[in-house]
């Protein structure tokens, strides 16, 4: 008797060994970045999950944040990874039409590209209508070529030392060139940015759908001269920026998946806390109470107070799009309009999809108070710099368990 439970539990130790073997074989097989903007359009999965677009009244209410995983208006949920990516469309899909308006897809045959000493030029071609986009590479003074590329969202707010002591090249999107910025002081108006010149139909945007179509095109200008002309590694660039920024940094790592690293910085309501929770606070950025520059002014008329409920999405999902590359979200306590109580509620939901794959050691959070807005504090180093050593540079660093709230 004694052998045959011997026996057993030999048997069951072999079978639960290799089923860890298994779901790590399955986590190491998943892609720590893409080569195309959006893998969707090129999987052989693309007649099982198209996006379609909703009525107002298909839109179901709830008050609660949906699963993630969950399919919009479907009882199925995804559960192998090779759905994942119809699902993220859908997601897409939802945040287009509701809430940001159209990022359009752009042939590779309308981009032209050069580099003018460090300067990457791209010309992008729509319409017959030409908008031109500059930013300078700051080349590192260690490592050899290719490097690794951060890019800053009108500007970086991480500390120098964390990335001029690596090999590591960087460069802004300015992203004036694409949609002027406003904090409720808008710098021209809908109808009247660069890009509303080659899509004049898309006029009613919000700035985060153009904003994230501008860095693409930086992203395409990188890939069509490649390597040996920019020096750049395009299959480790990451994108940074802080407060509007952080935000812009999160859809544009949301809508390209040629980005390997995500870093949005304190980047508040409308970025990682969702619109649902934030209302529950006090005087935070809720969907009232941002600027309309930003989102479709539709949103505002369609899900303000009660009619929230209808809203299809919420911003747990936009984190959740980042999904299987890397995302790192930077927070601060001290400044309530923030919301970051909201944006814990929304990071924690969004980790599960990262979790159900089995790599959730490419997702985490770090919000803390005790330092000014933008000004990450020595406390928060250590997770930066695992993320981007990990990352961006391939290097082993413990990203396992970044999940610090620190009021």
């Amino acid at each position: 008797m004694k052998n045959i439970l011997k026996l057993k539990t030999g048997v069951l130790f072999l079978l639960a060994l290799f089923s860890l073997n298994t779901n790590a074989q399955q986590a190491s097989d998943i892609p720590l970045v893409y080569e195309q903007e959006n893998s969707f359009f090129t999987s052989n999965h693309i007649e099982k999950r198209t996006y379609k677009i909703l009525s107002f009244d298909e839109l179901t209410p709830t008050s609660q944040l949906r699963n993630p995983l969950q399919w919009y208006n479907c009882n199925e949920a995804v559960n192998a990874f090779e759905d994942w990516e119809g699902r993220r469309n859908e997601i897409a899909g939802l945040i287009q039409q509701f809430g940001i308006g159209e990022k359009p897809a752009v042939s590779k045959d309308a981009i032209k590209a050069r580099m003018d000493a460090d300067t990457l030029i791209v010309d992008v071609t729509v319409n017959g209508k030409t908008l031109t986009l500059r930013s300078e590479i700051r080349y590192p003074q260690s490592g050899t070529p290719p490097y690794a590329l951060m890019i800053g969202t009108s500007g970086i707010s991480l500390p120098r030392q964390l990335l001029e002591t690596r090999p590591l090249a960087t460069m802004i999107f300015h992203e004036a060139q694409v949609n002027g910025y406003s904090q409720w002081q808008a710098q021209g108006k809908r109808g009247e940015y660069p890009f509303d010149m080659l899509y004049p139909h898309l006029k009613d945007n919000g700035a985060y759908s153009e904003w994230a179509w501008g860095l693409s095109r930086l992203i395409d200008g990188l890939q069509l001269l490649g390597e040996k002309v920019t020096k750049i590694d395009t299959q480790h660039i990451g994108v940074t920026g802080c407060s509007y920024a952080g935000k812009m940094a999160l859809f544009c790592g949301a809508f390209d998946e040629r980005i390997a690293l995500t870093i949005a910085q304190e980047p508040g309501g409308g970025g990682a806390a969702a619109w649902r929770a934030s209302r529950l606070l006090g005087n935070v950025e809720s969907l009232e109470r941002t600027d309309y520059n930003w989102f479709l002014e539709s949103m505002k008329d369609n899900f303000s107070g009660d009619s929230l409920a209808l809203m299809p999405y919420d911003h747990h999902e936009l984190c959740a799009m980042v999904c299987p590359r890397a995302l790192l979200v930077l927070g601060n306590t001290d400044y309530e309009w923030l919301a970051d109580e909201s944006a814990l509620v929304s990071l924690r939901e969004a980790r599960k999809v990262w979790q159900h794959f089995g790599i959730q050691n490419r997702m985490g959070f770090s919000i803390m108070g005790g330092h000014p807005h933008c000004q990450l504090p020595k406390e928060q180093f250590p997770e930066v710099e695992a993320f981007i050593d990990r990352f961006l540079l391939g290097k082993e660093a413990d990203t396992k368990n970044v999940q610090l709230f620190k009021p």
